[in-house]
């Protein structure tokens, strides 16, 4: 079930109000690719010469109180299980913060602020990132349960 865009702000990620935060990971243009091979391709790049890693989240946090970034490194969010938010923003700005549903697996670009807070008791998701990831922190002063009571904080 696709969500389109709610009353409360929160988004269901598509192509486009994404794009400056990360991007979908999928199969580009696969209706056009017929239905009868098996179809791959690379969906994204880093170009820098790193390692990566996998890593597998249990999340259980209901609140958010701070963001973080990664300058060096792109990192992927791929639900396994459960119902989650993911908080994004370009800059250090509460108004600038996006929130969307974490229904498919997106790629946060390096330097984008983020975090997640979980709609259920705790859901999984799979994390690839790079090997050794430098992490910045921002503390926003307060806990919220949902993006409502983030934008009646702001």
């Amino acid at each position: 079930m696709k969500r389109q865009k709610s009353n409360q702000g929160i988004l269901s990620p598509d192509p486009l109000n994404f794009r400056s935060f990360g991007k979908i990971i999928g199969y580009p243009h696969k209706s056009s690719k017929g239905k009868v091979r098996n179809l791959w391709c690379i969906v994204h790049v880093e170009p820098a010469r790193v390692g990566w890693r996998v890593a597998y989240l249990v999340l259980r946090d209901r609140t958010l109180g701070q963001m973080g970034c990664h300058p060096h490194s792109d990192e992927t969010f791929e639900p396994v299980k459960g119902r989650s938010l993911l908080f994004v923003s370009l800059k250090k700005d509460l108004k600038g913060i996006k929130c969307f549903y974490l229904d498919k697996p997106l790629i946060v670009y390096k330097g984008v602020w983020h975090n997640l807070i979980t709609l259920d008791p705790e859901t999984e998701i799979k994390i690839t990132e790079n090997n050794h990831v430098a992490s910045r922190h921002w503390p926003l002063g307060f806990r919220c349960r949902s993006y409502q009571d983030l934008l009646r904080c702001i």
